[in-house]
């Protein structure tokens, strides 16, 4: 697979999936729009992308929010003329039950960031992926098809409603060349967990049951899903939009 001369923005990326999503493209050639809202750690990734070979540029932007979405497109634009892939990667998880008095804020938070981020920023990348016949790929959870813990509702419903978007919007770009389609992974080893559970023991803890709940016994890499996102980004997918590929390791066959 080569990028060389493409432009990639990959949100969510100052860590774990996105991070690795960023670096694996610049090893492929392709000029990098890092964002995430931590500068120190977005710096890092920068680094790595250039060390791998790219060109890449930190943007720290919170999706969530319209001026974040909207800076996003326009320094991208401004600095590099295109956009060739959009990975909407940024995501949070918020445990609350519907019976909290906080349930709607934490619906809200969830929200924002997991569905109305993603959809805001194809909003705005739409017209230059139009012109560039781009690709984006959504980076969901197979929390959109499974409820796997209790008191877990804003985040399922945020992904079963990305992954619906992205069929809907599949649709209306099709004819315009552009693809677009869903990665949902199972469990994968990032600092995800760590928003989730602070205390680390508890941490390796709740990693070691979720390992046992896999039919294959193991819990993915972030790199292993910055793999699959390259190829649905590249020409070999070329007759693949409005799907969602599950990487879980087989935890939605076990239940």
């Amino acid at each position: 697979m080569n990028f060389m001369d493409k432009v990639v923005i990959v949100t969510g990326a100052s860590s774990g999936i996105g991070a690795a999503v960023a670096v694996k493209f610049a090893k492929e050639g392709a000029t990098v729009a890092v964002v995430g809202r931590n500068q120190r750690k977005l710096t890092e990734v920068v680094k790595k992308c250039e060390e791998n070979g790219g060109k890449a540029q930190a943007i720290m932007a919170d999706v969530a929010t319209e001026a974040g979405v909207v800076k996003i497109v326009h320094i991208v634009i401004n600095n590099f003329r295109r956009i060739d892939v959009l990975v909407n990667n940024a995501g949070m998880g918020r445990f609350e039950s519907i019976l909290s008095q906080n349930a709607m804020k934490a619906f809200d938070q969830v929200m924002a960031v997991n569905l109305r981020g993603a959809v805001h920023l194809t909003h705005l990348a739409a017209p230059h992926l139009i012109e560039s016949h781009g690709t984006i790929i959504n980076i969901s959870s197979i929390a959109s098809m499974g409820v796997l813990s209790p008191k877990n509702f804003a985040y399922c419903a945020s992904k079963a409603a990305l992954d619906h978007f992205t069929r809907s919007v599949a649709l209306e770009l099709a004819s315009n060349g552009v693809r677009i389609n869903t990665i949902n992974p199972g469990p994968v080893k990032t600092n995800f967990m760590d928003g989730l559970i602070s205390d680390a023991k508890e941490r390796e803890k709740s990693w070691e049951t979720i390992k046992q709940r896999t039919a294959l016994g193991r819990i993915s890499e972030a790199d292993e899903i910055a793999d699959f996102v390259l190829y649905l980004a590249s020409d070999r997918a070329k007759s693949i939009t409005g799907s969602s590929f599950v990487i879980d390791n087989g935890l939605l066959l076990k239940g």
